[in-house]
């Protein structure tokens, strides 16, 4: 079985690629000048969110080199360790909400002090699966499609990030 699924994944992609081609072909579509159109309009998308994901890189970086971060975590910690989420994972659940890069920087920091296998490491793994980068996505794809009103999505995405930290504090200790 695992070796019809890897070589399923192999073949995946070509065959989803041929089958798009094939399609329009048979639809009598421009097939190659649509790809082209639309890789144009995917680099001015990227040309117009790259200030955001610079200036979002560049504030955690600041925050992560100052020390703040690890700062608030120690003092955040205090009152997050009651629940079971230890000090040294405040500072990666709040780099999470900006930028997921950032926070694979502290995930191997995390990994090199205490083990993907402790408790800290499988929670920092699950963590890292369940949430997601709130404001980096919130500002891209809200820039990106022209977005005014964004109503509750800040709130929504908050509670979703709760919630997924709680899964991830339940889950962790399901494990070890």
């Amino acid at each position: 079985m695992a070796g019809f699924l890897a070589n399923f994944s192999n073949v995946i992609i070509p065959v989803l690629i041929f089958y798009i081609v094939a399609y329009g072909l048979i639809n009598k579509i421009q097939v190659y000048e649509e790809f082209i159109g639309g890789a144009k309009e995917g680099l001015k998308t990227v040309a117009g969110i790259l200030p955001t994901l610079v200036g979002l890189m560049v504030g955690v970086g600041v925050l992560r080199a100052s020390g703040f971060m690890g700062f608030l975590g120690g003092l955040l910690g205090r009152f997050t360790e009651k629940i079971g989420i230890p000090a040294d994972i405040v500072p990666l659940t709040l780099v999470k909400m900006f930028s997921s890069s950032a926070a694979t920087g502290l995930v191997l920091d995390i990994f090199k002090t205490h083990g993907t296998d402790s408790y800290i490491g499988m929670l920092t793994s699950i963590l890292m699966s369940c949430t997601e980068t709130i404001f980096y996505t919130m500002s891209v794809y809200f820039l990106a499609a022209k977005v005014t009103k964004t109503r509750y999505t800040l709130s929504g995405a908050l509670i979703s990030m709760l919630a997924g930290l709680l899964a991830s504090v339940v889950l962790a200790g399901m494990v070890i």
